[in-house]
């Protein structure tokens, strides 16, 4: 499968509600994804799988307080805790746009998010997830086996960083393992290594071209 991250180019709006003590919370919302439309990078997600998946994410991650988002573009699909800006409170379906709402946390990456916000910061979203794409009427298509990881990543430029997203990143190929999404060929190498480890046969010989293909890909 491959890592697909998509700018939203909707506005997001920014919210500030004052707690009881006088503080103010931070909230980002707006539309998160669409559906039935071909984006600026040629894609084209079916409403029925963006629905699917909201379903999905709002009964696994939102409901038990885990749909976390991050600050800038991660290098692939898993949530990294320490780059945690913002929890995901809210994402449903109005037509064919998935709506959402999230809270700023009070993370390192969070303060960071608030600052900005606070010096009038023109911020976006980037939803990111999995899957594969087919070409049809020289449209890419989103599949049905397309995972929504988070559906709302912070972002700042819109422009070089997401070229490089889709150059890079997205380029990988990422596979299932118990649950953790890998990189293919770090994959690959783990195999190896565990194929080694299990069998008396040419051990030495195993280890030491996993370990080669590690150092060949630093």
């Amino acid at each position: 499968m491959k890592l697909i991250c998509e700018l939203n180019e909707s506005d997001i709006q920014i919210v500030t509600e004052a707690t009881e003590s006088g503080e103010k919370n931070f909230y980002i919302e707006g539309i998160f994804m669409q559906g039935g439309i071909q984006n600026k990078n040629g894609r084209v997600y079916p409403v029925d799988v963006i629905s699917r998946e909201v379903d999905r994410y709002r009964s696994t991650f939102i409901e038990s307080n885990r749909a976390y988002g991050e600050l800038g573009h991660p290098a692939g699909p898993n949530i990294n805790l320490e780059r945690v800006s913002h929890m995901i409170k809210d994402l449903h379906m109005e037509g064919s746009n998935a709506i959402g709402r999230a809270k700023i946390m009070d993370t390192p990456y969070g303060k960071i998010v608030k600052d900005l916000m606070k010096e009038g910061a023109n911020l976006g979203v980037s939803s990111r997830g999995m899957g594969t794409l087919t070409k049809k009427n020289g449209i890419m298509e989103v599949g049905n086996d397309f995972y929504l990881a988070t559906a709302a990543d912070i972002v700042a430029d819109p422009s070089a960083p997401q070229a490089f997203v889709r150059g890079i990143m997205e380029g990988k190929e990422w596979v299932w393992e118990n649950g953790v999404l890998h990189e293919r060929e770090v994959a690959e190498i783990h195999n190896d290594i565990e194929e080694a480890y299990h069998t008396k046969q040419n051990r030495e010989e195993i280890m030491i071209e996993a370990f080669r293909k590690f150092l060949s890909k630093l």
